[in-house]
């Protein structure tokens, strides 16, 4: 029996309402493993403590945002090649390529860490008299983001970064 990869839900990893196989494409007898999947309730509890941590995340300075992304991104460069076989085993694409893309996804976040302390915005002038528009950047909300299955490492990163 293979072991039961369960979802992380609210600080809490928890057992699905039911579970699916994970075979490796390019050796289906290889069972990567059980994955939980989320009940209706679990993902709106998901959703909801979501929200709140996009609320703490907002509130944090540049520096504190810089750190928090460069950290995660730094560890994902760094366990490239661990990260890199699971990905290729769990997607059948070649071993360099798996490494390459959890190194790539970490350079997202770096690259976005770093974005973090630029703070450039923008000024224009408006067409009416006496009005300057004013363009900053802020963190918008919860979002959801639905990955491609070739580079679901990379893609997610590049969105979530």
């Amino acid at each position: 029996m293979s072991e039961l990869h369960k979802n992380l839900i609210a600080g809490d990893w928890l057992a699905g309402e039911s579970e699916i196989e994970n075979r490796n494409p390019s050796d289906l007898s290889d069972l990567v493993g059980l994955y939980a999947q989320a009940s209706a309730e679990q993902l709106e509890a998901t959703l909801d403590r979501a929200v709140e941590a996009q609320r703490v995340w907002a509130a944090y300075g540049p520096e504190r945002r810089q750190a928090v992304l460069h950290a995660i991104g730094s560890e994902m460069m760094a366990r490239a090649d661990e990260l890199g076989r699971l990905l290729s085993r769990e997607e059948g694409k070649p071993l360099a390529e798996g490494r390459g893309e959890i190194y790539r996804a970490g350079q997202f976040f770096t690259y976005y860490g770093a974005e973090c302390l630029r703070q450039l915005g923008e000024n224009a002038d408006s067409v009416r008299d006496g009005v300057e528009i004013d363009v900053r950047r802020e963190p918008v909300g919860t979002v959801a983001i639905i990955s491609p299955w070739n580079f679901p490492t990379a893609t997610a990163s590049w969105k979530i970064a």
